[in-house]
């Protein structure tokens, strides 16, 4: 078969959709032969998108073989090919037609990854705005909605799989086509029909009661559509129909439309799947037609009931083990299970309850197998994110003193926005420490290093940064901080070195620092004359530290002036007066007594 371009597109999106109703009737026979007259057109499509689906439909008819390795790296090669997909509708479905195989294949973690995918972009197309840059087919997008349905309902989030099947059903409704329309409302009827069941497992008879009786007004809504679907789609509906029925207490009504559901498909007419799910529907309903404690008039006496209920459910399970539907065989053999222990029958309850045991067991090996790889793949993530944590601390602190490094002091000061607040730095020299560092020792030094580090760190204001930026040299950053500010909070970091306890280090002398001050107006350069740039506020801070140098060190300077010319070593006597101190600090003219300062002078 060829086909030319203008004709190849419309070709494969028939082949799409006649693939996708072969897969939603669970009948493996209509599918393979479908598969096998399309396979053609399908493998000669080069689109990303098509090959996705090549891929996707290859997978499970791999599956339908039993080829479950096979199904996986067909599904892999699908997802491979959608990376080269933009975000759209189509898109969305073969995700989640892909969870569907992936769930079929009891791969319940790859599953999951894709319903999530899937179900994040299909909300985001489906909402008012929609993902930017999307794409939106709203019959693609309902048939995404559809598929999420199904595979959420074989991962036994059932609550979920209602919510995807609402959703599917509000698309459907835009659509022109009734028979989309159709399929979503019956989609609904079936969800809410499973789940109201699994709720009165539970006990909840009042919140079942309400699912089932949604289930009944969406099968009524279907069946009032100018529609009409094929044999098999309609046995599905009647089976969902009477199976709400049962669970609204109606079993009398239930039983003929099961009845004839179960004559029809006896007869060969439905794939095993349809067959065994209207057994369990009508093993379900004699069950409780057998618990009745009041029988109508003429009824089939209750062990005739019984033995009958048990004969569907083992047909049912052999249909669902030949469909490949785990989920439902396990169902069914718990419920044989149960059912023949009620009758006092304890070998063939021991029967069906090991082989339920064996099958449990062989999915909870499976969910044990993913939980250890998901503990292994997170302590890998852990180990490797603890390894980052190290490079990056080693990257930007320094190991001697623990402070930040260099590179450090770089990107905290290209961070700053010098353009709406005053930022000051300071620039930090041990006076005389390459000499000591040359008389004594290296170990010596470090010493002295790591003390003055702490020292700065420790009189620091709340909300300064200190850094190590090389040698014997300190930057200190002081965010928010004007020229007045800096200056005294440095002349506090030069005093604490100043009169720190230097003995232990058999220091002959105490050591003292010089510090360069430099600051920012604020103004970012735009209308003010301080440094533009974070390399130009140090620059002028070195420039000061030099001054201060050649001033004869310990001593702070800044553009300003800084400190006095000469500051006694250690801190001024406890008696000095507050405007002394200011007057020391901020080497300004005598000023007024009190707490008086001067315009632009800050008060702390």
């Amino acid at each position: 078969m060829t086909a030319g371009p203008d004709t190849l597109e419309p070709m494969l999106d028939t082949a799409r959709w006649r693939l996708l109703a072969a897969s939603s009737a669970e009948d493996a026979h209509a599918f393979t032969e479908e598969l096998g007259r399309v396979s053609v057109v399908l493998t000669a499509a080069r689109q990303p998108a098509w090959s996705a689906w090549s891929h996707a439909f290859g997978a499970r008819a791999l599956l339908l073989d039993g080829d479950t390795d096979g199904a996986a790296a067909a599904v892999a090669a699908a997802r491979a090919a959608l990376e080269h997909c933009p975000a759209s509708a189509d898109r969305a479905l073969t995700l989640a037609y892909l969870a569907h195989v992936e769930a079929c294949a009891d791969r319940y973690d790859a599953a999951l990854q894709l319903a999530v995918d899937a179900s994040l972009l299909a909300d985001q197309l489906g909402a008012p705005a929609g993902e930017p840059g999307a794409t939106v087919s709203p019959r693609a997008l309902h048939q995404a909605h559809h598929w999420l349905s199904l595979a959420l309902t074989r991962l036994d989030l059932e609550e979920l799989a209602v919510g995807q099947a609402r959703r599917g059903a509000r698309v459907a409704g835009q659509l022109p086509d009734l028979g989309d329309r159709w399929q979503l409302l019956r989609l609904c009827a079936q969800q809410h029909a499973e789940l109201a069941q699994t709720v009165q497992r539970r006990g909840d008879l009042a919140r079942s009661r309400e699912l089932a009786e949604a289930a009944l007004r969406y099968a009524t809504e279907a069946r009032q559509l100018d529609w009409e679907p094929t044999d098999a789609d309609l046995d599905l509906l009647d089976v969902v129909q009477a199976w709400a029925l049962t669970l609204t207490g109606e079993l009398d009504a239930a039983l003929p439309p099961l009845r004839r559901v179960h004559r029809h498909l006896a007869a060969g007419d439905g794939g095993p799947w349809l067959a065994g799910y209207a057994d369990l529907a009508l093993a379900r309903l004699l069950a409780r037609m057998c618990a009745r404690e009041v029988l109508p008039t003429g009824a089939t006496p209750p062990s005739e009931l019984g033995e009958e209920s048990l004969q569907l459910l083992v047909s049912a399970t052999g249909a669902f083990a030949a469909a490949g539907d785990r989920r439902r065989y396990r169902q069914c053999l718990l419920e044989l299970g149960q059912a023949t222990a009620a009758l006092g029958l304890t070998g063939e309850a021991l029967h069906w309850l090991d082989a339920y045991r064996s099958e449990t067991s062989r999915a909870h090996l499976r969910s044990r197998e993913l939980w250890a790889e998901m503990f292994v793949r997170r302590s890998r993530l852990r180990e490797a994110q603890r390894q980052t944590a190290v490079l990056r601390r080693h990257a930007m602190e320094d190991t001697l003193t623990g402070l930040g490094n260099r590179r450090s002091a770089e990107r905290r000061m290209a961070e700053l926005r010098d353009d709406r607040d005053p930022v000051s730095l300071a620039v930090v020299d041990i006076d005389g420490f390459k000499s000591f560092n040359d008389e004594y020792s290296h170990l010596h030094g470090d010493a002295v290093l790591r003390t003055v580090a702490g020292l700065l760190e420790e009189h620091s204001r709340t909300g300064d940064e200190v850094f190590r930026w090389a040698g014997d040299e300190f930057v200190v950053l002081l965010p928010d901080t004007g020229e007045a500010q800096a200056v005294v909070a440095m002349e506090r970091l030069r005093a604490a070195v100043a009169d720190a306890d230097w003995a232990a280090l058999e220091v002959p002398a105490p050591l003292t620092v010089s510090i360069g001050v430099a600051s920012t107006d604020g103004s970012g350069g735009s209308g003010g004359s301080g440094p533009r740039s974070w390399r130009e506020l140090f620059d002028c801070a070195d420039l000061n530290l030099f001054a201060a140098k050649r001033g004869g060190r310990n001593r702070v300077r800044a553009p300003g002036g800084g400190q006095p010319s000469a500051v006694p070593t250690r801190s001024p006597a406890a008696t000095a007066s507050v405007d002394d101190l200011v007057s020391q600090v901020l080497g300004s003219a005598p000023r007024r007594p009190g707490w008086a300062f001067d315009d632009g002078e800050v008060r702390s």
